[in-house]
């Protein structure tokens, strides 16, 4: 089954080529773009992000992740203290969230 379906995708390929449906594309020519970082992320999702991200959405969990990230940055500055204590109180408050907004998506995936 799964050797007639890359048949098929093989030949569905070089029939485009050969009728030059592959030539001027975007990108044509480059190194494909950098993934690792979604290396973790199955397949679905990540194709899934990169169309939202093509069309100029967000998901609210990326951009929860990338506000942890500049939070862990900024909290690897302070020095013990009541602005330390409050900037990891904010941290958990955005992990909470972050784990929240990923255990929504997830749900609703599985419909």
């Amino acid at each position: 089954m799964i050797r007639n379906l890359q048949r098929l995708i093989e030949r569905q390929i070089q029939k485009a080529k050969l009728q030059g449906q592959l030539e001027g594309l975007e990108g044509e020519g480059k190194p494909l773009p950098d993934r690792s970082a979604g290396a973790f992320v199955d397949a679905g999702e990540a194709a899934g992000f990169r169309i939202m991200a093509q069309a100029g959405v967000v998901p609210e969990e990326i951009e929860l992740k990338k506000k942890m990230a500049a939070h862990q940055g900024h909290l690897a500055t302070l020095a013990n203290g009541p602005e330390r204590k409050e900037a990891m109180a904010e941290l958990a408050r955005l992990e909470l969230r972050y784990n929240i907004a990923r255990e929504a998506r997830q749900k609703f995936m599985r419909r």
